[in-house]
Parts: structure tokens; sequence; C-alpha cells
């Protein structure tokens, strides 16, 4: 019988406390990385979080612009689909007054028995008077026939409109689902800005959200809205309704950045534009990309108060030109409506729309 011999162990050394070593490290390294301490975010320069949050705002305004344009849609959707539905309504209860007078003619013949023309004539005791009756009935039979033809043609029309309803109603839906979508981006990029700013200090915060010309923020006195009136009122407009946005423009600076609003207490950028000449009698479309050609295109050495000026290439932001190379906007959700320097974003085209 062979014997049993104890295993011999093996000494640490050599290349197994390497590896016990390098699990050792591993394990310390992932328990960091779990703990948070392991891998610590960069520390950002405030010039590089003003580079970053810049960029996020600006791709937030161009999502709310087509959430803006996207909203336009659903809400002439739902306007038509409830016409649709209000047409259907009225129709139906067409349809139903006229059901019902072919339901009483039926009943009537029902009573009557349908008794044969010529037997009729035969058992009458006034000959004459069931004549004029007989060609009474025919010209109520053709009356009754066409009386059912509309009803068919009602029935048509119904089911036309209710077609038309139920693809409304599928378009209605897609755009819902589009706002969903674009909401969530718009919202996740603002909130890693304010991730970003949060990071600052107040002196920094007030740097990087600063935009270097501006004049008007949310806490602007009633002496520093005077002197921006006074200020409008020394570049003149070309024309009443211009100067009209103008000074609509300037009323509400120091009103809060909200995406999607058009006044009259908030805005977002083209919400701003669009009311403003509303208070001057002029429909303009809801986003930049649309209000870009609701003028004549001008070029910026022919600005003039009330232009309206664009920037970026995709036609993301707008303002209302004030003069001396000064636009009144709406910037973003970390500043106000405000005066700022025609050239501090990427001019991209002009509009005069008066």
């Amino acid at each position: 019988m062979a014997a049993h011999r104890k295993p011999r162990q093996r000494s640490l050394g050599g290349t197994t406390v390497r590896t016990a070593a390098t699990l050792a490290l591993a394990g310390a390294a992932g328990a960091t990385a779990f703990d948070g301490t392991g891998h610590a975010e960069p520390q950002l320069t405030p010039a590089q979080v003003k580079t970053k949050v810049d960029k996020l705002y600006q791709e937030a305004e161009a999502a709310t612009e087509k959430y803006d344009g996207t909203k336009e849609k659903a809400d002439t959707a739902q306007r038509r689909l409830n016409s649709l539905r209000d047409e259907t309504a009225r129709k139906q209860n067409g349809l139903n007054a006229a059901r019902n007078a072919l339901g009483s003619y039926a009943t009537a013949q029902y009573r009557q028995g349908g008794i044969d023309p010529a037997w009729q004539l035969a058992l009458s005791s006034d000959p004459d008077r069931y004549l004029e009756g007989a060609a009474f009935a025919e010209r109520a039979d053709a009356r009754q026939a066409g009386a059912v033809t509309r009803v068919r043609e009602q029935l048509r029309e119904i089911e036309q409109l209710r077609g038309a309803a139920r693809i409304e109603v599928k378009s209605l839906r897609a755009r819902q689902t589009e706002l969903r979508q674009q909401k969530r981006t718009i919202t996740a990029k603002l909130t890693e800005a304010r991730r970003l700013l949060a990071r600052l200090t107040p002196p920094q915060q007030a740097r990087v959200t600063g935009d270097g010309g501006a004049t008007g923020r949310a806490s602007r006195s009633a002496s520093d809205a005077r002197a921006a009136l006074e200020h409008a009122g020394s570049v003149a407009a070309p024309d009443t309704r211009a100067a009209a946005a103008v000074a609509y423009a300037y009323q509400k600076l120091g009103s809060p950045y909200v995406w999607g609003a058009t006044g009259p207490n908030a805005f977002d950028c083209s919400g701003l534009a669009q009311a403003a000449y509303h208070s001057a009698g002029i429909s303009l479309p809801r986003t930049t990309y649309a209000q870009i050609n609701a003028g004549r295109r001008v070029s910026r050495s022919e600005l003039q108060p009330g232009d309206l000026v664009f920037f970026y290439s995709g036609i993301s932001h707008v303002g209302i030109y004030v003069g001396n190379g000064q636009m009144i906007h709406a910037p973003n959700p970390s500043a106000p409506v405000r005066l700022a320097p025609v050239d501090l974003m990427p001019f991209a085209g002009a509009t005069r729309v008066a």
C-alpha cells in the first residue's frame, strides 16, 4: 500500500508573492473606485468650465428651438383634430335625424300593409281621390329615395372625417413623443451645465455666465431700466413697428430665461423676438430657423434697430438689434434678458421684419 504523503507547502516567494500583491492592489483600487475616491474628476479651470457650459447652453438652445417647432406642429395637429371631431359630431347629428325620418316612413309603409295598387284602386270608395293620393305617394317615394341617398353620402363623409381624425391622432402622438425626447435632451444639458457651474465660486460663476457687454440683470434697478430706455431713444428705429418692438425688448430687460416661454414674464430667445413683434402688430413664426425667413435679409453692415440678428450655423439663437452694435436677447437659464454685443456669438444673418 502506497504511503499517503502530505503535500508539500509552497513558500510565498517569487511569482506567487507578485501575483498576490497584484491582486491585493487591484482589490484596493477597485474598492477605492467604488467608494468614489479613486478616480476623482479632473479639476477644470473657470475658462474650461465656461467653454463647456457655453457649448451645453448652445446645444440646449438648439434643442429648445426644435422643441418649440415640434410643439407648434403638435398644437396645429390638436386644433385640426378638434375641428374634425366637431365636424364629425355635427354630421352625426344630421345623420341621426335623417335616419329617424326614414324610420318613420318605413313604419308607415309597414302599417299600410303594402297592398297592391290595383286592388287599392278597385276597393277604394273614391277612385279619383285614390289616384290623387297615389301620385302624391310616388312623389313621396322619390323624396324618400333622395333622403336615402343623402344618408349614404353622410355616412361616407363621416367615415372620411373619422379617417382624417385617425391620421391627426397618429401625427399628434408622434409629435408628443418628439416633445418628450427633446425635453429630456434639454433637461440633461441644462442639468450638466448647472453641475459644472456649481463647482465654481460665486465670483467665478459671475465671470463665466457674464457676456462682457451685458447691462441688464435680474436685479436691475428702476434707474437702470430708465437709463436703458433713454439709450433706446438715442438710436432711431426705421419705422414705428420696429420702434415698438425695440421698446418692448427694453421693457423686458431682466426677465428670466425659461425654455419654451413666450412671455409676458419669461422668454426663450425666439419667444422674446416673437413677443416683441407681436406687441407691434406683426406675427412672427415661433422658431429661429423660421424667423430668419420672415422678412428681408440684411447684411451686418446694414443693421438698424429692430432687425433680428441670428447666430450659429444651425440658426439656433436670435436677438433684437437696438443700435450701437448692441442687441437685446434672452441668453440662457443662467442669465436674464439683457443687452449684449452683436459680436458675442458667431453671426449667421439678419432679417428686417417691419
